[in-house]
C-alpha cells in the first residue's frame, strides 16, 4: 500500500534511512538523521512538496520524497527513494514512483535524480523507471575523501 506519509510515520522512517546510511554504498547521506531532522528535510519543511511510505502489514517498507533543490533550475525538483534493504527488487520503488510521479505531474516539468556513481542498483531503478543521465560529477567524493562521483538524471513530465 502506497499512501502520503503521516507524522507518526517520521521514527521508523528515519530509522529506516538510518539503516541505510549505516550500511554504506547507496546513499551520499553520510551521517544519520534525528527524527526531527528527518521531518523537516522530508516531511513537511518549506522544500518538501510529498514524501510517500510504502507499507506492507503496517510495516514501512521504503519512503520517496520530491522536493527543491536550490541548484536545480526553475520547475524541476529533486527525488530520493529509500526501500528497505530486506524490501530491494521486490517492486516497492516503483510502486512509490507511480504516486510521486501523479504529484508531480502538478508541480514539475521535470523530476531529477543525483545518484551516487558506484550506486548501480539506484542508476539502474532511474533508468528503469525512465530517467534519462544529463550530467555527471566525477569529483563528487566521501568525507572519508574517497572519490565516487554522482549521476545526475531527469525525467520529463511535459
Amino acid at each position: 500500500m502506497i499512501r502520503p506519509a503521516l507524522p507518526e510515520d517520521v521514527s521508523v522512517m528515519a530509522a529506516l534511512l538510518n539503516e541505510i546510511i549505516a550500511l554504506g554504498g547507496t546513499t551520499a547521506y553520510q551521517e544519520p538523521f534525528s527524527a526531527e531532522d528527518f521531518r523537516t528535510h522530508y516531511l513537511d519543511g518549506p522544500d518538501t512538496f510529498c514524501c510517500h511510505v510504502a507499507l506492507a502489514e503496517g510495516r514501512v517498507l521504503g519512503f520517496q520524497a520530491l522536493g527543491m533543490y536550490p541548484a536545480l533550475p526553475a520547475g524541476w525538483l529533486d527525488i530520493g527513494t529509500f526501500v528497505g534493504i530486506a524490501s530491494r527488487g521486490a517492486g516497492v520503488g516503483a510502486a512509490l514512483f507511480a504516486a510521486t510521479k501523479a504529484v508531480a505531474m502538478a508541480k514539475c516539468q521535470v523530476i531529477n535524480a543525483t545518484i551516487r556513481a558506484d550506486n548501480v542498483a539506484g542508476l539502474g531503478f532511474y533508468s528503469a523507471m525512465g530517467f534519462q543521465d544529463y550530467a555527471l560529477d566525477t569529483a563528487f567524493s566521501l568525507k572519508d575523501g574517497r572519490k565516487v562521483g554522482r549521476v545526475s538524471k531527469r525525467y520529463d513530465l511535459v
